[in-house]
This record gives C-alpha cells, sequence and structure tokens, in this order.
C-alpha cells in the first residue's frame, strides 16, 4: 500500500474500532507485515501477525468466487465503507489482536473443495512457521464462494477450527444454486431472446471475451426499452431486487448473466458433465405460464456431476458454532440458502447455528461495522 492508502486504511480502523464495546478493542495491537509464502498444494499464502499485542489466536480467509479468466490472487481483502474509504482486511483483523492468514487458492473458477483444503494447509503452514506459536484458537471466516468453505470446514474439520464465520455463501443447497442460476439464463433467453449467444450449458468462448464490451450494453440496453417483460423476469425468477430502485433490476440481470457466462464451462468441465436440469419444472409468474412452460428449452444434468455435487453438499452438522451473515435481498446468492441451512441445522445442528440477516440489497453488501459485529460473535467465548 502506498502512504496516502495506509492513512485511509488506518483512518478506517479507528473509526470501527470506536464502535466495540471497550472489551473487545485491542488497543495494543499493531499490525505487522504480511509474509507471502506456498503452500504444499499449490495455492499461495499470506501470513500477518501483530508485531506487538497478538493475542495468540488466528483468523483464516477463503476468498469468493474468481473468474477462471483471471490469475490467482489474494481476493476480497479490502472492505468498502461506503464513504471512498476502504479498510484493509488483514490490518482490521491485526488490530483486535488476531493473526490473519490467506491464500489464493490453488486454481480459480470452482475452487471449493480444493479451497477447503488449502485453508487447512494454511493453518498447517502457519504453525510450522518460524517464530509463530501454534494459536490458541483458530478460526476461519468466508465470503461468498469462501462462505461454503468455510461452513465445510465447520462441519468437517471442527478438530482444526473454534468456531466459523460465513459471509453471503451458498450454504443451503449448491445443487440448488446452479439450478437458480440456469433457471435465470433459461428464463432471461426466454423474456430477451437472440441477445446472449449458445444456451444455459453451452457458452461460446466469444460471449466471455466480448462480455463488457458488446453483451453489457446489448443486455442493459434489452432491458430499458422492455421494462415490463424485465419485471416479469424478476417474478418468475425469484430473483431480488430492489422495487425502490429500478436500476438493482439491471444489476440482477447483469450479475447473475455473469456467474452463467464465466462459470459454467469450468463447472461442467470440473464436474465431469453439465449439473444443471429444469425437465421437470414448472415456472409460474409470467403473463402466460403455460405458454412459458411450453417454450422454454428444457435440460436434463448429467448423472456423474450430480454424483459429484455431492461432496459439495452442507449437512447442518455442527460441533462448532457457526455465524452467517447475509442480505435478505441477495441478488446472486439467495437469502433462501440461510433458510435451508437453517432446517438442516435445526435437526442436527445442536443450536450451534447463528444467522445474522441484513435487511439490505446487493451480493455480500455489508457496512464494514456489521462485518465486525459478526466477527467479534464468531470469536466470543462459548
Amino acid at each position: 500500500m502506498n502512504t496516502k492508502m495506509r492513512q485511509i486504511v488506518f483512518a478506517a480502523i479507528v473509526s470501527v474500532a470506536a464502535l466495540l464495546p471497550a472489551p473487545a478493542r485491542a488497543q495494543t495491537a499493531i499490525p505487522g507485515p504480511c509474509t507471502p509464502g506456498l503452500l504444499p498444494g499449490g495455492a499461495r499464502s499470506l501470513i500477518c501477525v501483530p508485531v506487538a499485542g497478538w493475542n495468540g489466536e488466528l483468523v483464516v480467509f477463503a476468498h469468493g468466487y474468481v473468474s477462471v479468466d483471471q490469475p490467482p490472487t489474494f481476493a476480497d481483502l479490502y472492505l468498502a465503507n461506503g464513504d471512498g474509504t476502504y479498510i484493509f482486511l488483514p490490518a482490521l483483523v491485526q488490530s483486535l489482536g488476531y493473526a490473519f492468514a490467506t491464500t489464493t487458492f490453488r486454481q480459480n473458477g470452482l475452487a471449493i473443495l480444493e479451497g477447503a483444503q488449502d485453508i487447512r494447509e494454511l493453518v498447517t503452514a502457519f504453525s510450522g512457521s518460524a517464530g509463530f506459536s501454534i494459536p490458541l484458537r483458530t478460526y476461519v471466516a468466508g465470503v461468498s464462494e469462501g462462505g461454503l468453505i468455510a461452513t465445510l470446514l465447520a462441519e468437517r474439520s471442527p478438530d482444526v477450527f473454534t468456531s466459523a464465520l460465513a459471509a453471503c455463501g451458498p450454504i443451503g443447497s449448491f445443487r440448488a444454486q446452479i439450478d437458480f442460476v440456469g433457471d435465470f439464463r433459461v428464463l432471461f433467453d426466454y423474456f430477451f431472446p437472440g441477445i446472449l449467444p449458445g444456451s444455459p450449458i453451452d457458452i461460446p468462448p466469444g460471449v466471455m471475451t466480448h462480455w463488457q464490451s458488446d453483451y453489457v450494453p446489448a443486455i442493459t440496453g434489452a432491458l430499458a426499452l422492455n421494462p415490463g417483460r424485465a419485471l416479469e423476469l424478476m417474478r418468475v425468477s425469484k430473483a431480488a431486487y430492489d422495487p425502490s430502485n429500478p436500476s438493482t433490476v439491471v444489476n440482477t440481470t447483469l450479475n447473475l448473466l455473469w456467474y452463467n457466462v464465466f462459470a459454467t464451462t469450468d463447472v461442467t468441465l470440473k464436474l465431469g458433465g453439465n449439473p444443471y436440469g429444469n425437465r421437470w419444472r414448472w415456472y409460474f409468474g409470467s403473463t402466460n405460464d403455460l405458454r412459458l412452460n411450453l417454450l422454454v428449452p428444457r435440460f436434463t444434468a448429467s448423472p456423474v456431476a450430480l454424483a459429484a455435487l455431492g461432496a459439495y453438499a452442507t449437512s447442518g452438522d455442527l460441533s462448532i458454532p457457526l455465524v452467517t451473515l447475509h442480505t435478505t435481498l441477495d441478488e446472486v446468492v439467495p437469502f433462501w440458502h440461510e433458510v435451508v441451512y437453517a432446517g438442516k441445522a435445526d435437526l442436527s445442528g445442536r443450536g450451534r447455528f447463528i444467522p445474522l440477516p441484513i435487511f439490505r440489497y446487493g451480493h455480500c453488501n455489508f457496512r464494514t461495522s456489521e462485518i465486525v459485529k459478526a466477527f467479534l460473535a464468531t470469536v466470543q467465548r462459548p
């Protein structure tokens, strides 16, 4: 970071710290430099320990989805305050007295299972780093795709982690998340035919290449010319938007179609087949549901892909606390994931599931103070 950015980050950290109750503040903690490394699976790591005031505890962070057309990166490390300032996440965590560690993951795109293994390797790497003692407690936090990683680690590695924080993740059903995005593309093609080439399960490479230059303007223009049809798309797809802000209809459409365009080929390759199916699905909420259901194309999921998805399914079986943070109008990862997971946790989670809903539109659209409060709920003593 340059000097100006450091000043902005420091000012933002001070403003957040002022919101915390006195016992939660780590007044003597001084953030230290972050040390890069390489994990056994090939992912890069970043380990940051306060130079003073470390409480002996560690927070490991799983970032969100990064497209396969981008290089591996330490993603999601800056938190926007909404006023033009940003907080550097490693510095914020260290200022509260905790060590911080994250990883690029060994691959981009669908990286949930690999990311979980990289996080486990990261914990081992921290404990083996020169000069760092074994943490007294280790917490895992994740955002979006990383939220599902954090949830799976909470369920499957309770011997490694003390508690977990999952923000805006597809924790209810990853298969249903895939179907949600696929359904949106099917319905978009019905209401706005001819704009996107290919199909929900077959994305021509040129669509990715020319997404920003050609397809974003075409989609935006079509929605503007047909606002009634755009609202019909929202109704039938059950995608979230803010009725008081019409621009969110465009935002929702572009974001969901982006995931269909940029993730479909990668997911199909890694799962061994097409995981999306709508063969027997009935869509409703349009002005003519019979016509809609007769004309929309139908797809059948590959049995191989569906079998592979079993490894991504959460159980709700928790022996450590899991705190979740989710906006109620999340357009990309719907809030119903929280409801589905709550049903699983009620059966097997033994009361360790702690959801924190945020009544707002937008995927992972949290204020820094909300993230800090969720973090404090995660690390508080049972």
